[in-house]
């Protein structure tokens, strides 16, 4: 069932997005060669905590982490580990809150040192292609305009591979609701947009074959070939104009310019939330 919520709601949603979006700003501002992932994720868990809201992935299903964090081809769902991150890496974090009884969930992909000239584009295109489908967040379009517009721009321009298995989703009171919002599809396709609707965008594109496996723990996701993947993720209320963009990013990709230990995508934040 599709939850419809109210501004009110919303504005209340947009306080935990941008818990959300503080906290990725934090590992911004420490992730540096030499941290451990685990390290990492006992700082975002005490951070959600100051802030008086509750890490949602602790738990979740069995979930044993306060956050999510996928390194080079590792797609999501990656386990904090005490590994030593190194010059080249690609990080993939994604952080849930729950905050005044609604969720937050969204994500970034930073660089540690230079991955190189292809991966920096993967990482770029991928943001790009979140931006996309956010465009096409609009009620009266269909789910399958944001699917396509992201397939289009990642798959069918740059030759990416856009992951099947795994999907974006609604949000609410619960931290998965109803629709699903895959990343390919048909425009004109699935269920209309209606305006008060919540959805969390998140393209997971893979620089190779789309193809992906699950590892023995039953939730770290990986590469089938062993290419780097890329994740963006964004919470977005449909609008009857555009999408309003709960997340920001803005604050993330100053932190990520003044840390000298990453390297910053050429895309800077390609829509600004309503206000």
């Amino acid at each position: 069932m599709i939850i419809i919520k109210t501004p009110e709601q919303i504005e209340l949603m947009r306080q935990s997005a941008l818990l959300v979006s503080k906290t990725l700003t934090e590992v911004a501002t420490v992730l540096k060669p030499g941290m451990m992932t685990l390290e990492l994720d006992i700082m975002i868990g005490n951070f959600v905590r100051d802030h008086k809201a509750v890490p949602s992935f602790l738990n979740y299903n069995g979930y044993p982490f306060n956050s999510c964090i996928s390194v080079n081809d590792v797609v999501v769902h990656g386990f904090p580990k005490k590994k030593e991150l190194i010059e080249g890496d690609i990080v993939s974090v994604d952080v849930g809150v729950i905050l005044n009884g609604w969720h937050g969930d969204h994500a970034y992909t930073f660089a540690i040192g230079d991955p190189g000239e292809e991966v920096l584009k993967l990482i770029d295109v991928t943001k790009e292609s979140l931006y996309k489908g956010i465009e096409k967040a609009v009620a009266g379009n269909r789910i399958g305009d944001i699917a396509f517009a992201i397939q289009e721009h990642t798959e069918k321009k740059h030759g990416y591979g856009v992951v099947r298995e795994l999907v974006g989703h609604g949000l609410g009171r619960s931290m998965h609701e109803d629709p699903q919002v895959p990343n390919y599809g048909k425009r004109g396709s699935g269920i209309k947009l209606k305006e008060g609707m919540v959805l969390a965008i998140e393209p997971m594109i893979n620089m190779g074959t789309k193809d992906v496996f699950t590892e023995s723990d039953r939730w770290t996701v990986r590469t089938r070939d062993g290419k780097p993947s890329v994740h963006f993720e964004h919470d977005v209320a449909i609008g009857k104009d555009r999408g309003d963009i709960l997340s920001d990013y803005a604050p993330i990709e100053k932190a990520e310019q003044k840390n000298p230990h990453l390297f910053t995508s050429k895309k800077a934040n390609l829509v600004q939330p309503l206000s």
